[in-house]
Order: C-alpha cells, then structure tokens, then sequence
C-alpha cells in the first residue's frame, strides 16, 4: 500500500487528462476529415489540399508562442485555457457552415494558441521538481491525448465521410464542450495541488475578460482574411518575424528575470532539442495529409466485405498508444529509477530511428510495383511510428516542463511547439517539393529521419551534461 501511495499521481491528472482527451477528440476529428473534405467535397486538388492543410497545421503549433507568452506576462494558464477552449469551440460549431470554413479555421488556429502550452504547463506544477512520477505522469497525460485521437476519427470521421462533412465538424464541437466542462468542474483540486501555487479561484471580472478575449477573436480573424495571400505566400518569412518577436520579448524579459548560467544552458538544451524534433514531426505528420491520400488512393481497404474509411487509419495511432501507454509509462518509471537510466536525448533519438524503420516498410512494399498493398503494411507503419511518438512526445514535454526557467515556463513551451510549426506545414509542402524534383517522398523520409536519430544519440552525453545537476 505505501507503494501505491508513492507511486500515485496528482488527483488533478484525471481533470487534465480528460479536458486534454475532449479537446484532442475535436482537433484530430478535423486533422481526419480536412484533408479528404477539400478534395473530395469541395474540389481542391492534392497539392492545394495539402497546401491549406500545410497552412493550418502549421499555424496552429505556431501559435502557442503568443498564447504562452500572454499566459506568462499577463493571463495566467486557468485564463488562457478557457479562452483557447471557448474559441476552439466557436471555431468547429462555424465548420459545420461551408461559406465560414476559413473563418472557423482561424478561430482554431487562435484557439489553440491560447491552449495548447499551458495546459501542458499546469499538468507540469503538480510535481515538484525532482520528482520521479514527472514522466510517468506525462505518460499517461499522453494516453488522454491519444483517447481523444482514437475516438474522433471513428466517430468524427466516419459521419464525415459517410453521413455529412458538417455533421462530423460539429460533433467536434461538441468535444471541445465537455472538455471546458471537465476543466471547470477539477479547477478545486488543481487549485489546490499546483505547487507553484499560480491557480487562483476565478471571479467574475475574470470571466468578463475570458467571454470577451474569446469573441473579439472572430473580427481579428476577418481583418487577418484581408492579408490571407500575403500569409500564405510568405509563411516562412512570416515565421522568421514571429520568432524574431519572440527572442525579443525573451531578452526583455530576460533584463527583468536576471537569468544565471544554468537557466541559459537550459534554453539552449530545449532549443536543441527542439531542432531534432522537427526531423520526427516532419515525418510523423504525414498521417494527416500524404498517408491519408496513399490510404485513400493505394491501399486496398476492402476488410472482410467492409471497406475501410481512408480516416479510419488515423486511429491506429492513438489505439496503439492507449493499448501500449501504460507498458511504457511503467517502463520509463522503472529504468530511470535503476541504475540503466537512459537519458531524455537518448530516448528522442530511438523515437527518430523508429520512424525511419516505418518509412522503410512503405519504401519496401513499393518496390514490389502492385496497384494496391495490403492494409496491414500501413497499420504496420503506423505501429513503428507510434512507438517512435512515445519515445519522443511525452518525453519532451516532460522535459520542457521539468527543464524551463520557471518564469518563462509557457513561453518555452511555446518555443518547443514552434519545432512542431515549423514542422507540420513543411510536412504538407514537402511530399509537392519532392515531387517535381522526382525525389520519393517516403525513401526521403527513411534516410532523413535515420541520420537524425543517430546524430542525436551521437551527441547525447553532450546534450545531458548541459542540465546536469
């Protein structure tokens, strides 16, 4: 019994773990139809398709620099998360209407700035700093995560793709609600368990400016339509400028925080880092855009009579990790307890070397010239990715959480979420790029993600010895 009482987490991680789980639902429900929508529904090529969902994708991990920063110098992340949530919701009640898609994509985009850092970031103050449960915990918050990814393209995906396209949104809509009920209802106990002791009870001014900050979204978005063109065509440029921004806002922050060495080795520990993890998102984010299309074009899908939903194979993901989760949670509790720890960089650089080997099962199977493969080659890609994911997901955001300077801590998730920008719209460009220079997309991936993991892992004693204590 007292090791269960040791080895127990924070009673706020099942509030967390369910509002994460809701809001996942709705983001993975629109990740499963978007692609397939544009093209199949409303008549966009691949390329375009792809090319909006580069876009999208990329600007919703974008974003978390700026809700980070908000939540740092002026929210507080129990503020920041209801706004992200509420205008997240707005956003996927609007895709149910076609003539307000690039509105409702927008309110997405926002939201999720807003959301995404600081709820990772309030999962991180219910643990002291050197406790062991950390990744453990981040485990598991990661399985909620990959609830929700399994559900939505089941549920949203399947209404989607064969009842109505506008349905499946609202559904999604309807998970991001019971993930704000959730989070509403777990506010007493997270107030009460956070060590850092920044979770306050909300009062009414507090929801004034929630309800507001959350509506004045929808004329912010429309005055952004007035330079859509100029964002999509200057999107790299775009993000050089906002992380220009962002480095400003660091260093005058930094004149008021007076950072010490240590916290310096930090950030460039999490910068580092966060390089690597571009190699892995690049690759793994083909799930959304050009997996779903092979799946779609390449796969035969018939399965005992039933012919399987090109969005379906998005679950295979988020099921692996539910079935698996709780295995690799307990193993990275039981090796860093031992005298085998293997370290952080370690752990993300296996992540890259097995997504290589998935990649390397498409590139196999192509060879053999046949008009459609087999279903089970593609759910044997998805499984070598998903082991690559836990070996590097939840383990960085472990990491972030535990690494980060404490005042900066949701803007450093921000800029561990930029990786993930820079990353998902590059995953969307890519497969075109590749294209019309007659490069495969797939054999590319192989060898790029290889060189990475082993890079990686060369220089990890390095890495480690710059937040050795």
């Amino acid at each position: 019994m007292t090791k269960l009482i040791k080895d127990r987490n924070p009673y706020s991680l099942t509030t967390l773990f369910f509002t994460e789980m809701w809001e996942r639902f709705s983001y993975y429900g629109m990740r499963a139809l978007l692609v397939l929508y544009l093209v199949n529904s409303l008549g966009f090529s691949d390329a375009d398709a792809l090319h909006i969902y580069a876009i999208y994708t990329g600007l919703v991990y974008l974003t978390p620099i700026i809700g980070g920063y908000l939540a740092d110098k002026y929210l507080g992340t129990q503020k920041a998360i209801f706004i992200g949530g509420l205008t997240m919701m707005l956003g996927h009640f609007l895709m149910a209407f076609p003539d307000l898609l690039f509105l409702a994509m927008g309110l997405l985009i926002i939201g999720n700035g807003y959301f995404k850092p600081n709820i990772s970031v309030l999962l991180g103050r219910l643990y002291k700093d050197n406790d062991v449960r950390r990744d453990s915990g981040f485990s598991i918050f990661y399985i909620g995560i990959n609830l929700g990814a399994f559900l939505a393209p089941l549920i949203v995906g399947y209404v989607g793709e064969t009842i109505n396209w506008h349905y499946g949104f609202a559904i999604a809509g309807l998970g991001m609600l019971a993930g704000l009920i959730q989070f509403y209802l777990g506010q007493n106990k997270i107030i009460q368990e956070d060590f850092s002791k920044k979770t306050k009870r909300l009062n009414y001014s507090d929801w004034g400016l929630i309800g507001f900050l959350s509506l004045i979204n929808i004329p912010i978005i429309l005055l952004i339509f007035k330079i859509n063109g100029f964002i999509n065509d200057n999107f790299y440029e775009l993000l050089t400028l906002l992380f220009t921004l962002a480095i400003i806002l660091f260093l005058k922050k930094k004149n008021k925080i007076n950072f010490i060495k240590e916290d310096i080795k930090k950030i460039f520990y999490i910068g580092t880092l966060s390089l690597f993890v571009i190699f892995f998102w690049v690759g793994f984010e083909q799930a959304g855009g050009s997996l779903t299309l092979y799946a779609s074009n390449s796969v035969d899908r018939n399965f005992f009579g039933f012919i399987v939903p090109a969005s379906f194979f998005q679950s295979i993901n988020p099921l692996i990790i539910i079935l698996l989760g709780p295995l690799i949670a307990n193993f990275w509790l039981r090796i860093d307890r031992s005298d085998h720890k293997i370290n952080t960089s370690q752990k993300m650089g296996i992540g890259l070397i097995l997504l290589s080997a998935g990649f390397f099962l498409i590139m196999y199977v192509n060879n053999s010239n046949a008009s459609y493969i087999s279903l089970w080659w593609l759910v044997g890609v998805y499984f070598l990715h998903t082991l690559g994911e836990l070996c590097l997901s939840p383990i960085g955001l472990s990491m972030v959480s535990k690494v980060s300077p404490k005042k900066i801590a949701s803007l450093m998730m921000g800029f561990w979420f930029l990786s993930a920008a820079i990353a998902n719209y590059s995953a969307g460009k890519l497969p075109t790029i590749l294209k019309s220079n007659n490069i495969d997309l797939f054999t590319f991936l192989t060898i790029m993600s290889l060189v990475a993991g082993i890079v990686l892992i060369s220089i990890a004693p390095l890495m480690e010895k710059l937040v050795r204590k």
